[in-house]
């Protein structure tokens, strides 16, 4: 049991940014601007909105150049560790959901990756236990992806 915990600790894990922005016409434009005017390709995104502000999560394949984007732009942030992981086809959702839920991890939100090399279907997940959750994943013979192989 302690190899496993030693090896998921020295995991490349998947940055995600969490972009805090008014609730405004081209605001969303502007900041993807930015990151696509710098280069930077942004892998999985999703937006959650209230009434006076939204909360843009998204993954991209640079996360140092983007941390150093972002507040040279004065963005608001913040940064976390998610798992990414790799299906063969839409029908593994299913069981990915299943892994979660016999290892007993509450997947707090997930959304999908916009682009992945080899065109294959991935997942973002926020999870209460993402050790567990990767090593739940795992034994059911899923890819989790490391920062490494999402970026270009």
């Amino acid at each position: 049991m302690e190899s496993k915990i030693s090896a998921s600790r020295s995991f490349d894990p998947v940055r995600q940014f969490s972009l805090f922005a008014e609730n405004k016409v081209g605001c969303l434009h502007d900041f993807v601007s930015v990151l696509a005017n710098n280069g930077v390709h942004i892998m999985a995104i999703t937006a959650i909105d209230s009434t006076d502000a939204s909360i843009v999560r998204f993954v991209v394949d640079d996360p140092k150049f983007t941390r150093d984007l972002l507040r040279k732009h004065s963005f608001s942030f913040t940064e976390s560790d998610v798992i990414g992981v790799e299906m063969r086809a839409e029908s593994d959702l299913q069981l990915v959901l299943a892994s979660m839920m016999e290892a007993e991890v509450n997947i707090h939100y997930l959304y999908p990756f916009l682009i992945r090399p080899k065109e294959r279907f991935a997942l973002v997940l926020n999870v209460e236990d993402p050790e567990l959750a990767t090593q739940a994943l795992t034994l059911r013979s899923f890819k989790v992806l490391g920062q490494g192989e999402i970026s270009r």
